[in-house]
């Protein structure tokens, strides 16, 4: 697959050249130039070769699981029977500070694992349930630890504006001020961070206070992201537009003011489907409108203990379609170049020479496959920074 051209941007060309970690040439056999004819070959035998996915979107570092708290729903109680039971995302903060950066390594790589086995290459990871300045830079450390024991990239998100912690209930000011912006400064200066993240809503912070967070992140050079319009319109892409902002996810709220905005920001639109599905909502994405605005779309996992628990992002492409429909085209756009720009990578998510190899070989006959199926893994080989 390549940046341009016909459906899925298919080449029609049988062979690609690695020069260490990078793609030096693309083209057919016969056009092979000599400085090229004595490299080793690896035969595919004619499959589907695509840029490695890429999972833009994840809560993978975190302690503990709400197992229980799923049950509890699914048997009625409401959220704030989970709540006083000690479940919600206090519970996942209680476990994630009381584990250790060790711990937190351990539970994470199966996690990392089941994406890999899926032609994942790259991954972002959040911080976001520590929520004091030591939890969230173990949570960050152990992010960074991740591609130390795995062939992956990983970019680190700080979401120290993720939630209020039971310590400051009823005193947003007084946690941004005194926990969240001290936080971020330390991460920032121990190179743990690649962008800042926030969750604006009317369950955690308001467009005014997180940009007051977004405002430290500019001082500190760092992009940002949001979640926004998950549960409610507070213009909170808009906003994190007015930052330039790499991406806005969730925003199934997200009104025509909001897509105007995303658009003239250049900013991605990532789509996160696991939610939507797991806490049974019924108000869709404006998939249309950001369509018709020209908003790349990027889809992701959201991986995580409460809202979804989804480690599988070609069954996140399939629910990205079937209940947002995006084409399947546009599933794996998003998942490769859409997922890559939401994360201000230029360097892959096409297949085109001067660009990471970092490819994903599939055993079908058709792109659409790779959403079409559900709990099936077509995956060949992955050649991450040219290793097979």
């Amino acid at each position: 697959m390549a940046a341009d051209g016909p459906a899925y941007g298919l080449s029609g060309h049988d062979t690609v050249v690695l020069d260490d970690v990078a793609i030096a040439w693309m083209g057919s056999l016969s056009e092979l130039p000599d400085g090229h004819r004595t490299a080793s070959v690896l035969d595919l035998e004619g499959r589907l070769v695509t840029p490695a996915l890429i999972d833009c979107h994840t809560h993978l570092v975190h302690g503990g699981n709400r197992a229980k708290e799923f049950e509890m729903r699914l048997n009625g109680a409401s959220y704030e029977d989970i709540a006083r039971a000690g479940g919600g995302i206090v519970s996942t903060v209680a476990a994630t500070r009381a584990a250790t950066e060790d711990d937190l390594v351990d539970s994470a790589l199966p996690r990392l694992d089941t994406l890999l086995a899926e032609g994942v290459a790259t991954v972002e990871i959040k911080s976001g349930y520590g929520l004091d300045t030591e939890t969230e830079l173990r949570m960050l450390r152990a992010a960074r630890r991740l591609a130390e024991l795995r062939p992956v990239a990983v970019q680190t998100s700080f979401l120290g504006a993720h939630a209020v912690p039971p310590e400051f209930s009823g005193r947003n000011d007084a946690y941004i001020d005194d926990e969240c912006i001290p936080a971020l400064r330390v991460a920032q200066a121990e190179g743990l961070v690649d962008a800042v993240d926030a969750f604006c809503e009317g369950i955690a912070f308001s467009p005014v206070e997180v940009a007051r967070v977004f405002d430290v992140a500019r001082e500190l050079n760092l992009p940002v992201k949001i979640h926004a319009e998950q549960l409610s319109d507070l213009g909170g892409a808009a906003m994190a537009a007015a930052y330039g902002a790499l991406s806005a996810d969730h925003l199934e709220y997200l009104g025509e003011a909001g897509v105007v905005a995303l658009a003239k920001a250049g900013t991605t639109a990532v789509i996160l489907p696991g939610a939507f599905y797991t806490l049974r909502e019924t108000q869709v994405p404006p998939i249309d409108l950001l369509r018709e605005n020209g908003v790349p779309m990027a889809v992701a996992t959201d991986a995580n203990p409460g809202s979804s628990p989804l480690t599988s992002l070609l069954l996140t492409m399939n629910m990205a379609s079937t209940l947002f429909r995006l084409t399947p085209e546009e599933a794996l756009a998003g998942t490769t170049r859409n997922a890559a720009r939401a994360l201000g990578l230029s360097d892959r998510g096409v297949i085109a020479p001067g660009l990471r190899a970092d490819l994903a070989v599939w055993d079908v006959e058709e792109p659409a496959e790779l959403v079409y199926r559900m709990g099936y893994n077509p995956l060949f080989t992955r050649i991450v920074g040219g290793e097979l």
